[in-house]
């Protein structure tokens, strides 16, 4: 136990680096002269003093596989490059969340350097469903040459085999079966037929990874190619918003695309980012948690194919309304979330949170928002979780799994086994549908299947810390330290301190249920803090009760940037009585 905390605040024990991370850390500090804090936090990654460096640094020069490591990568090039000399009628299917949005503005962006703007289609959530069907692919397969599916389309055999009339190519990085569908050129990383050495990558990093050897084929034949590098705000923005983890080449994609989209070079999110009042550089957690929401808010409860269109968008003034509709649609999406979320809860607590799943059925919940209300489950109940929402007799549901529980191939098996009607997805996300009499047997037969992978109890979190700090400590120069390691997302979070034995110098409450904090460690150094929905738990009334106390407290480093002036913050997340 950290700081001998075994139940914080929020019911947590504290979990502080092993003594094996902690010998790590110190050797790295003596090797490489890095600050303690940041060693502790490399040695967390498992990076050594000889690959610091490189971790610190990374390149897709130094990290980016050759493409043509991917099965019919080299050919899905030549049909897109060929299509495009050729000026063919080219159709892109895609997704209706923010990977299948970036994956489709990617093949914008490279086509119209011939000068070609290809058909957008976009299947309704509710109407269509996720991934190409049989009518939608025959209607293009009657006015194109070439249709792109995009984050889906490698489970859709039926739907591709009605656009026999086009060529069809499939972007994806959704769990395949042992059977490809009827396709020129499948390029997935998570074929059954694939090393597995890129199954982190989402689908806008494998559509990249095409658009690199198409312009490799380019230059080849002595044409000019597309500059790609400005095209990695998308790629980075998909990899965070689809939760891929940061590690490998994800982390140069997030961190080269961060530099690039710090340009303002897209027309589509520079709307985006004004109207959700992004007013500084933006970071991985504005990826996820500011443009990603709002981008799928479109595919969610309102018109489906608007986040991609956005990214899409070439005209000013089309963007700015597009991205002020997006902005209504994500107030709307978080307000029917919070229904159902709480409905959702409820009902799981009801039915016991020691399962080795959490699950929820409602009549009439969005299917737009029941993928969000998984996260949360999950992450309050840590251990994988799925809410349905029927309309009916016909129930469409999500699925959010915890590291090393693989629900993907868990759904794969109930479609097999026939539980439900059908399903697909990945390790981490999943979605399904089925009817109502198969609800019960369905979850039961799931959570055996989750059970067979779990080898100990999940239990409530641990929250994990990296070190101690005091708060004079925590300068703008540590933070500018650490950052380096970053991005920081799925599998690889953000660092964590302790700050022990703190005086709670001041305390304010901000809105309905925030608090604004001083830190102090008696001897004059002070560290601002915030606490969002900290009367979510006895976090609120204990700080709040508490000025002029000592406490233990727990956060993540940050720099708030208020009227041009910056300094560091603590975003608290907890805390314990001294």
């Amino acid at each position: 136990m950290f700081l001998g905390v075994k139940k914080s605040l929020t019911g947590r024990r504290w979990v502080g680096p092993s003594s094996e991370i902690e010998r790590q850390a110190l050797n790295l500090n003596q090797q490489t002269d890095l600050p303690s804090p940041l060693c502790n936090v490399l040695a967390r990654f498992g990076i050594t003093a000889d690959s610091a460096h490189g971790f610190l640094n990374p390149t897709l020069r130094d990290l980016m596989s050759d493409p043509k490591e991917l099965k019919d990568c080299t050919k899905a090039a030549e049909i897109l490059v060929q299509a495009a000399r050729a000026e063919q009628r080219i159709a892109i299917f895609a997704d209706y969340d923010v990977d299948g949005g970036t994956s489709a503005a990617l093949l914008f962006d490279f086509l119209s350097h011939f000068s070609i703007t290809p058909t957008l289609y976009v299947p309704d959530r509710i109407d269509e469903g996720y991934g190409p069907n049989p009518g939608a692919m025959s209607q293009l397969a009657a006015n194109h040459e070439l249709i792109i599916c995009v984050d889906c389309g490698t489970l859709s055999h039926d739907a591709l085999a009605a656009a026999a009339a086009a060529d069809v190519v499939v972007l994806d990085h959704h769990l395949g079966s042992e059977t490809l569908p009827p396709a020129l050129a499948v390029v997935n990383p998570n074929r059954q037929d694939e090393t597995g050495d890129l199954a982190h990558l989402c689908a806008a990093a494998v559509v990249f990874m095409v658009l690199v050897e198409a312009s490799r084929i380019m230059r080849q034949d002595g044409q000019n190619a597309p500059d790609l590098l400005g095209s990695l705000d998308l790629v980075a923005l998909a990899t965070v918003a689809d939760v891929a983890p940061l590690v490998g080449v994800n982390r140069a994609f997030v961190r080269q695309g961060l530099k690039i989209m710090q340009q303002r070079q897209r027309i589509g999110l520079n709307a985006l980012s004004d109207i959700a009042g992004l007013d500084t550089a933006p970071s991985a957690y504005h990826l996820g948690y500011v443009l990603g929401p709002r981008i799928n808010a479109g595919g969610r409860i309102g018109k489906a194919d608007l986040g991609a269109r956005l990214l899409c968008s070439q005209n000013i003034h089309e963007a700015s309304a597009m991205a002020e509709k997006l902005e209504e649609l994500n107030t709307e999406r978080r307000s029917v979330e919070t229904t159902v979320r709480l409905e959702a809860l409820e009902q799981a607590e009801k039915r016991g949170l020691d399962a080795p799943l959490a699950w929820a059925a409602g009549e009439g919940w969005h299917p737009g928002v029941v993928g969000i209300v998984a996260s949360r489950l999950k992450e309050k109940t840590n251990r994988p979780s799925v809410v349905i929402g029927f309309d009916g007799d016909e129930g469409k549901g999500s699925g959010r799994s915890v590291a090393g529980v693989d629900l993907g191939v868990c759904i794969q098996k109930l479609v097999r086994d026939g539980y439900i009607v059908k399903g697909g997805g990945h390790k981490m996300a999943a979605g399904l549908s089925l009817s109502r009499e198969q609800l019960e047997p369905a979850m039961q037969k799931l959570g055996q299947l989750l059970a067979a992978q779990v080898s100990v109890d999940l239990g409530p979190s641990d929250l994990r810390i990296d070190c101690a700090l005091m708060p004079g400590a925590a300068s703008l120069e540590m933070i500018e330290y650490l950052n380096q390691a970053g991005p920081f997302g799925s599998a690889a979070s953000a660092p964590r301190f302790a700050f022990p034995d703190c005086t709670i110098a001041f305390v304010k409450q901000v809105g309905d249920s925030h608090l604004k904090v001083t830190l102090s460690d008696g001897f004059g150094k002070k560290l601002d803090a915030i606490c969002f929905g900290a009367f979510e738990s006895d976090i609120g009334p204990a700080l709040s009760n508490n000025q002029g106390g000592k406490m233990h407290i727990v956060g993540r480093l940050e720099v708030n940037t208020w009227g041009g002036r910056s300094q560091p913050q603590l975003r608290i997340e907890d805390a314990s009585p001294a």
